[in-house]
């Protein structure tokens, strides 16, 4: 079992940059497909990006493409999420997920993974 801590989230103004953590403890990354999510008051959780760790392919919705990445770092076992081009309306709480080696690619909804992570809030002012 995967445990998953998220970190970097501030207040940030418009159109800056922000990387988010998303730091695997308990087992490593092998095999994994991590997901990230984001949740604004009162709006249903959306899928913004997501990674096979293994491969190392990634899928983004056309809502985040162009704007968001998903950059690793094998050494520490961690995936970010770089936001680039901030806009007010990527205000939210941002998850990170995680599903172990599943049967189909990509996973883009919420149900669709196991471990989630505490959720780091992002706030962009105009």
């Amino acid at each position: 079992q995967v445990q998953l801590v998220e970190s970097g989230g501030g207040l940030v103004q418009a159109g800056g940059s922000l990387r988010l953590s998303c730091a695997a403890s308990g087992r490593t990354f092998s095999s994994y497909v991590i997901g990230w999510f984001r949740q604004a008051p009162g709006k249903e959780r959306e899928f913004v990006a997501t990674m096979g760790w293994s491969g190392g392919r990634t899928y983004y919705p056309d809502s985040t493409k162009g704007r968001f990445t998903i950059p690793r770092d094998n050494a520490k076992n961690t995936v970010y999420l770089q936001i680039n081009s901030l806009k007010p309306e990527d205000t939210a709480v941002y998850y990170c997920a995680a599903k172990f080696s599943p049967p189909y690619w990509p996973l883009a909804t919420a149900h669709e993974y196991d471990y989630w992570g505490q959720g780091t809030q992002v706030t962009v002012s105009s």
